[in-house]
């Protein structure tokens, strides 16, 4: 970073206004996560999806008793 030659730089001004733009910088990429991470939770729930497919051979399916999207 250069100067000009007869002009002191102004560090405590120039420190301070870094120093703030980072803090706003922060702030802003903090609620920008918030939002980005609200919409991708209401997108795909947490639940377990379930099958939305029975096939049968014929017989009588009784839904009760089956325990569709937990395994055996």
């Amino acid at each position: 970073m250069s100067t000009r030659p007869g002009a002191a730089p102004v560090k405590g001004i120039r420190r301070l206004e870094r120093w703030f733009v980072g803090v706003l910088m922060a702030i802003v990429a903090f609620v920008l996560e918030k939002i980005v991470l609200r919409s991708v939770k209401k997108k795909h729930p947490e639940t377990e999806a379930t099958a939305s497919t029975l096939t049968s051979k014929g017989g009588d399916v009784d839904l009760d008793d089956l325990h569709l999207g937990k395994g055996f």
